[in-house]
């Protein structure tokens, strides 16, 4: 029964990392819509990160206590987890997706699972397997294959400072997978999350206040507020909720795993939205990508015969 309850568990836990993904891999179309058009991105975070905090410290999931006791050495832990998780993650993401593109953005995030699996390496200890970093190999071959194919969208300098800020997101992302999951053993993922949107928000609060100050309310649809709403309730709350949730009961190196899925959502979103071709290199791509989230989440390891 007990190890029922741990198959079940990991399911669930895979199931949200996928959740997760598809909303990121949606959000950068929906984002890209109405930034800077409407919201500058320091500003956009404001509202993502004071929402979203609210949104969770008004949460009782599971009978969860509206506070627990915090152990003095997981406090430092959890500050640099609103600063690396939440901060300098989203400030850094928008930053780069209002001046590169939303699918090359997402292709440049196939970097998060090669940086968790060596920070963890050297801060977890945990051991890089054969066929993990065969699934990885595959995994940025098939996102460099995307890349390679749409390199001309890269030329412009504007949009090579974007690349630079998503990848440093990437890195600030990784960093935060890596150190939250030993929080995940000790405290409950609410609990968690809480804190370090509390911490983050204080972090966004001096660069996020002034665009935000200055947004034009009356200037928005209805469908400009759904994208908000989209953005807020879907790409923040439920994938950072789900995100902590997976990181109970998977390695960090898992969860970034499934970032692979990303320009595959992304690619699909925009072929149904903007009418973008199918080719054979992003079928390929979508093949490698899949192969890779598969080795690097079960390997392939084979049933031990009975004697």
């Amino acid at each position: 029964m007990q190890y029922l309850r741990g198959v079940n568990d990991k399911l669930k836990a895979h199931l949200a990392l996928l959740g997760a993904n598809l909303f990121y891999g949606a959000g950068f179309t929906v984002a890209k819509g109405i930034m800077p058009r409407l919201i500058e991105p320091l500003g956009f975070i404001f509202i993502r990160v004071s929402v979203v905090m609210v949104l969770f410290w008004l949460s009782f999931f599971g009978g969860e206590k509206f506070r627990a006791k915090i152990a003095k050495k997981d406090w430092p832990i959890l500050v640099l987890g609103g600063l690396f998780g939440v901060a300098l993650n989203q400030m850094l993401f928008f930053l780069g997706l209002n001046l590169t593109f939303p699918i090359h953005a997402s292709l440049i995030m196939m970097s998060t699972p090669l940086l968790i699996t060596v920070i963890s390496f050297f801060v977890l200890k945990q051991r890089i397997t054969w066929d993990k970093a065969l699934g990885l190999a595959l995994g940025i071959g098939g996102a460099g294959l995307l890349m390679s194919a749409g390199k001309e969208l890269t030329l412009t300098g504007n949009s090579a400072l974007g690349d630079l800020f998503v990848f440093l997101n990437a890195a600030s992302y990784a960093i935060y997978l890596v150190m939250i999951k030993p929080l995940m053993q000790r405290y409950r993922p609410i609990v968690v999350i809480r804190w370090v949107f509390f911490f983050g928000f204080l972090f966004v609060l001096p660069f996020g206040w002034p665009q935000f100050s200055r947004i034009d309310w009356s200037l928005f649809t209805v469908n400009d507020y759904l994208s908000v709403a989209f953005i807020v309730i879907c790409v923040t709350f439920f994938t950072y909720l789900w995100n902590i949730y997976a990181l109970r009961h998977l390695p960090p190196s898992t969860a970034g795993a499934y970032i692979y899925l990303q320009p595959i959502f992304a690619a699909v979103i925009s072929i149904i939205v903007i009418g973008e071709e199918l080719t054979w290199v992003k079928l390929l791509s979508t093949a490698l990508i899949f192969s890779g989230v598969y080795l690097v989440n079960f390997g392939l390891k084979r049933k031990e015969k009975l004697s």
